[in-house]
């Protein structure tokens, strides 16, 4: 997924608040696609937080249902954030004052491993692979400001 071009965010509230259309790819470890989720996002601010949320349409093998899921970003920093679930248990940590990031998340036996990239001031991406016994897949996402129903990656 890794880029060539790559926009720094200096203010990552300025950058991330307002609407977004998302489309996340669910693949295999094989790299074979097992689901997809479309939908929207959005980023709003309170103080030193951002609250995330997104809802859209989950396809999983068989299955096609609405989801929905919340984060908060707690600004710590120029283009930083400690980002939490939304039930306050830490997630990781985010710094895009280059345009990119690299973290993880260890959870439970298993381990994500995510990567962010800005590719300009309307357009994003963030990649999730997880490994372990009971998770075995990655994440793939990208992130189109205020467009509606999200594109393929």
């Amino acid at each position: 997924m890794t880029g060539s071009r790559r926009y720094p965010v200096l203010d990552l509230s300025a950058f991330l608040v307002g609407s977004w259309s998302l489309h996340r790819t669910i693949l295999s470890p094989e790299g074979q696609r097992w689901g997809e989720f479309t939908g929207s996002a959005s980023f709003t601010p309170a103080g030193e937080v951002l609250t995330y949320g997104e809802w859209g349409t989950l396809r999983l093998g068989g299955y096609q249902g609405s989801a929905f899921r919340q984060l908060r970003y707690q600004l710590t920093g120029p283009g930083q954030a400690a980002v939490y679930f939304d039930y306050g248990d830490f997630f990781h940590e985010l710094d895009l004052r280059e345009g990119h990031c690299d973290t993880t998340h260890p959870c439970r036996d298993d381990l994500y491993r995510g990567e962010f990239e800005v590719l300009d001031a309307d357009t994003w991406w963030q990649c999730w692979e997880v490994f372990g016994p009971t998770k075995n897949h990655t994440l793939r996402t990208e992130f189109r400001r205020g467009d509606s129903g999200g594109r393929g990656m």
